[in-house]
């Protein structure tokens, strides 16, 4: 995870189960599995939400895990199957383009989904799809670097349909915000510059005009590991300063005053050419360490 101009970019899961009711395929003797003329029936309705009673809304939960595999998981009404009359057949492959998959996004994505995707998904007996593939997210972030390199970040993600309301799909948490920020801090244990402190969310409606609409905000609160910018900035910029301090103990009139003060301007430049490429470039405001650098 990385930092730049006012970006922060994260790696990111979520996972989706939609609940509905029954409607069993059909199978037939000697075949494995449903036969493909019940699931053309099935691939001919891709447009229309999988549902036998329109006015039932799609139940849709969402778990969220920071840097891992995104994983989709929702109730077809359509695909079910008795797996005893069907060679004992429980779950088959399709391919993703040929059912109705749900529209959950992410508010807050900035830049193009350039992650590939998985073409097919797996589709148990029971009527439930997992869809697995990994996710990219580039998400925008106002950082505070006031306190860098010892900086908190909070960044927000919003989960939500992009055009389904509440009567046709309702969207709530499949898990505790606790289990959620724990299996990210698995994922983000090791992850070089940035360390997880907590993930809180919050379930909620947004107003269309006079639609509503189920949204899932996460908070995630992360922290920079400061040893690299201790080691390369903190350490050397507190040198340069005690020697600053140092060299107006030095006798006024003396020659070696001048040529230590001259070579202590350029330590101060070259130190400024280096903080300024490992400092947050934002415009937000100017981290504290590149504010109190004093003149020599």
């Amino acid at each position: 995870m990385g930092t730049s101009c006012g970006y922060l970019f994260t790696s990111c899961a979520f996972l989706l189960t939609v609940s509905l009711c029954l409607c069993e395929l059909t199978c037939r003797e000697g075949h494995s599995g449903p036969t493909y003329e019940s699931l053309d029936d099935v691939f001919a309705k891709k447009s229309f939400r999988p549902a036998v009673n329109l006015s039932t809304p799609t139940i849709a939960n969402i778990s969220f895990t920071l840097y891992a595999v995104l994983g989709v998981y929702w109730f077809h009404e359509f695909l079910i199957w008795d797996p005893e009359k069907c060679d004992g057949v429980t779950k088959i492959s399709l391919p993703v383009k040929e059912l109705w998959t749900p529209d959950i996004i992410i508010y807050e994505f900035v830049d193009d989904d350039v992650s590939q995707a998985c073409p097919y998904v797996y589709v148990n007996h029971t009527g439930h799809i997992r869809y697995d593939r990994m996710l990219r997210l580039v998400s925008s972030c106002n950082l505070e670097i006031f306190s860098f390199p010892f900086d908190i970040q909070n960044c927000t993600f919003t989960f939500g349909s992009y055009m389904h309301t509440i009567k046709d799909m309702r969207v709530s948490p499949a898990l505790s915000f606790a289990e959620m920020s724990g299996n990210s801090k698995q994922y983000l244990e090791a992850s070089g510059e940035w360390e997880l402190v907590v993930i809180l969310g919050e379930a909620s409606i947004l107003q269309f005009g006079i639609d509503e609409c189920d949204i899932i905000t996460f908070w995630v609160v992360i922290k920079r590991r400061p040893m690299l910018y201790v080691v390369n900035l903190l350490i050397p910029s507190s040198f340069l300063m005690i020697i600053d301090i140092l060299s107006f103990y030095l006798p006024p009139h003396s020659v070696d005053r001048a040529s230590f003060k001259m070579t202590l301007i350029l330590g101060y430049t070259v130190f400024l050419l280096i903080m300024n490429d490992l400092l947050p470039s934002t415009a937000n405001g100017t981290p504290i360490i590149g504010q109190i650098t004093p003149p020599s």
